[in-house]
């Protein structure tokens, strides 16, 4: 018996080998219209002004609209640090909400410390891998926007992490074969949980309802619908679904969306964790299934990383994407394009089905993130493809927001996103940019197209990779969280790395412009005729770097208050008035964690314009943002040891925040001695909390920050 991790799918691997630009043509005079005008316009003032200067209804293009009263940052700049709990400024306080095999309803026994718990009893425990989530205000059962002191928390459960908490010594395998009772707890470890929570009787801290009708698990065994174009094609027709109509389970739920009618989008990301390929399938498809499996990192012969589909019997078979029988129906070949979608959720209707999203294509999706809804306007969504030289994704529906539609449910959510147009960002060399449509029979995507045959629109939301390919996409660097600025309606997205940019195989280019790009950087950019518009300015809100210089030069004057590596989650405070602006940046750092565990910082962000250009040490031209100063940008808090920060959401009124801890201690664990690098949160938790306090396994968990003296957070 070999007791091995289950590793997280290695984005490393480049699938994108299209001959697109990587921006190099953008370089030279690289300053935009409006970066010429506020070249003069200090770093401070450009931010406070630029971006919280703006009416809080709706946002506004008008430079000159007069400033509303600026919003400053209140707290104390945290220290970075190596200390093996959540750290805060002085006058916060945390709490733990739920961790890792918490038990939702009555009648399960609490955590054990040992994974000790079953597999079944994970349909009605939190899961593993805490992620992106979601804060749905709640008021007689129904979704109040207003509300704080009581709603649903949407969590996503990315992936089982070592797993050092599912089970007793870790994941084993026998003979090649992974145990079923291993496997079914990690299937339903997976996927997303909805809690209804609320405040603590004299307090802003928050607790879980425990037995609440709204509680439930959505795991990677879950049925649910397919909505959208794709909903019934031949390539998603399988065994489980002869018609394509269904899908079963949701994987590897990354960040998420929400939308304005109340439910929640928790997004596939890193799919191909769960999905293996056996040896030899070339040989049983056609051309083009080749070249759309290896456009998706799934080449012949690929082991499934989870070894999901090793254990005996039937069920597990559907963890390959292999031909073995005569039609597609029949056998589970098409099972892989069941997976990369965004699943809609109703948190307020517990009995109802997830839907599978088409419309809004399939890649790693690394989150779906909505515009502020305005009354006769499309809904717009943004996404990331979450892979090295990948793109940036919109889409924009046909139905036109009607506030009506609040509560409206799965049925709101076939209205507003399933009919609607996909588009595929590119990045000129002027600082501009434009969208580029995906539709079939429109630009070459059809039929006669020499990089792969679509047959119809289905089967380019399917591939929609392929179709990004042919239309000139830009490729990015690991496009992750984005967000959109509710005061001026702006657009921010992580590029949290890549390691592969070499400057010759991989080019630099202006929105990429550093060699190895160990520390990332934040892209941003506003669209010109409204959100549904078609192009846009944009310019590089923030370079991450180390204040040491170590690895690559500081563009963006970072100090030992904000110096920050790998900018992953991120967020825009939806709370009303000009707090509404305020951005949360999460890190998922390597380059940085010799000096300190991975962060969170509180932005006041500016706006598109507010720098100038510059040059890096690599001789590369970019267009960025103003430089960062302690006004502008904060270190708000620093997780425990060998963590991720992700997650985040503030209640409406400001005073409650909630963010997630993943994989805390996943370096190093000894299961006969109880030693791992991490014991968090168990050594955070008081002894009067026993549902968390003392155990030595490290958790995944979500944890909720309020002042002590009642305040708002962070200003």
């Amino acid at each position: 018996m070999n007791t091995t991790p289950v590793n997280e799918y290695d984005d490393n691997e480049i699938v994108n080998h299209s001959p697109n630009p990587h921006m190099d043509a953008i370089l030279a005079a690289h300053l935009s219209r409006r970066s010429a005008l506020k070249g003069g316009i200090g770093a401070t003032t450009a931010a406070l002004l630029g971006g919280f200067g703006l009416s809080a209804c709706g946002g506004s293009d008008d430079d000159d609209a007069p400033p509303a009263k600026a919003a400053a940052l209140s707290f104390a700049a945290v220290a970075k640090t190596h200390a093996d709990r959540v750290t805060v400024p002085a006058g916060y306080q945390v709490s733990i909400l739920h961790a890792l095999g918490d038990p939702m309803q009555f009648g399960d026994s609490s955590w054990s410390d040992k994974g000790t718990e079953t597999a079944d009893s994970y349909d009605r425990r939190i899961g593993d891998g805490h992620d992106g989530m979601y804060f749905f205000g709640m008021k007689d059962g129904k979704f109040d926007p207003g509300t704080s002191a009581s709603g649903l928390l949407c969590v996503n459960h990315e992936y089982v992490v070592a797993p050092y908490g599912l089970h007793p010594a870790g994941s084993t395998t026998v003979d090649g074969k992974r145990p079923a009772e291993e496997v079914e707890k990690e299937i339903r470890a997976h996927g997303a949980s909805v809690v209804e929570v609320k405040r603590k009787s004299g307090s802003n801290d928050m607790e879980m309802v425990r037995g609440s009708r709204y509680n439930r698990r959505i795991t990677s065994a879950t049925e649910m619908a397919f909505g959208g174009p794709a909903a019934g094609n031949a390539r998603l027709a399988n065994k489980l679904s002869p018609t394509g109509t269904l899908a079963f389970g949701t994987n590897n739920n990354c960040a998420n969306g929400y939308t304005p009618w109340g439910t929640y989008l928790t997004c596939e990301e890193n799919f191909l964790n769960v999905i293996g390929r056996a040896a030899g399938d070339d040989a049983q498809r056609s051309a083009s299934e080749i070249v759309a499996l290896k456009r998706y990192g799934l080449p012949e012969g690929r082991k499934n990383p989870y070894g999901w589909d090793t254990p005996d019997g039937e069920s597990y078979q559907r963890w390959n994407s292999k031909v073995s029988a005569g039609s597609a129906p029949q056998d589970y070949r098409n099972i892989f394009n069941t997976f990369g979608w965004v699943v809609e959720i109703d948190p307020f209707r517990p009995d109802s089905k997830p839907v599978k999203r088409t419309a809004l294509g399939r890649f790693n999706h690394e989150g779906a993130w909505p515009a502020p809804a305005k009354a006769g306007e499309p809904i717009v969504i943004y996404s990331g493809d979450d892979a090295r030289n990948e793109y940036v994704f919109k889409f924009v529906s046909d139905a036109k927001w009607d506030p009506k539609d609040i509560n409206g449910g799965a049925a709101a959510g076939a209205k507003y996103l399933d009919k609607g147009t996909l588009y595929a960002a590119r990045f000129n060399n002027d600082g501009t940019g434009e969208w580029l449509e995906l539709s079939f029979g429109k630009h070459g995507i059809d039929a006669a197209n020499k990089t792969y045959p679509f047959a119809d629109q289905a089967d380019v939301l399917i591939h929609c990779r392929l179709a990004a390919d042919s239309r000139g996409a830009t490729k990015m660097d690991r496009p992750e969280w984005g967000g959109v600025n509710p005061l001026n309606n702006e657009v921010y997205m992580t590029m949290t790395n890549n390691s592969q940019r070499d400057g010759t195989k991989v080019p630099l280019d202006a929105a990429n412009p550093r060699k190895g790009n160990q520390n990332g950087h934040i892209i941003r950019w506003k669209e010109e005729g409204g959100q549904a518009g078609t192009r846009f300015q944009w310019d590089v809100y923030l370079f991450g770097a180390r204040e040491d210089g170590k690895q690559s030069e500081n563009l963006s004057g970072l100090t030992a208050v904000n110096d920050f590596s790998s900018p992953d989650g991120l967020y825009f405070d939806q709370r009303s008035g000009n707090a509404g602006g305020l951005l949360w940046i999460q890190t998922d750092d390597s380059a940085y964690t010799d000096v300190t565990n991975c962060m969170m910082l509180a932005a006041l962000p500016g706006k598109v314009g507010d720098g100038g250009k510059a040059t890096t040490r690599d001789g590369q031209a970019t267009l960025m943002g103003a430089k960062a100063s302690d006004a502008t940008v904060r270190r708000f808090l620093v997780g425990p040891f060998d963590c991720e920060i992700t997650g985040v959401v503030v209640t409406p009124d400001g005073k409650t925040l909630f963010f997630n801890v993943q994989h805390p201690g996943e370096a190093k664990a000894d299961f006969a001695t109880n030693t791992f690098s991490s014991h968090w949160p168990g050594n955070q938790a008081p002894a009067s909390d026993a549902a968390h306090h003392g155990h030595q396994r490290p958790r995944s968990a979500t944890v909720v920050v309020t002042r002590t003296d009642g305040g708002v957070i962070a200003l």
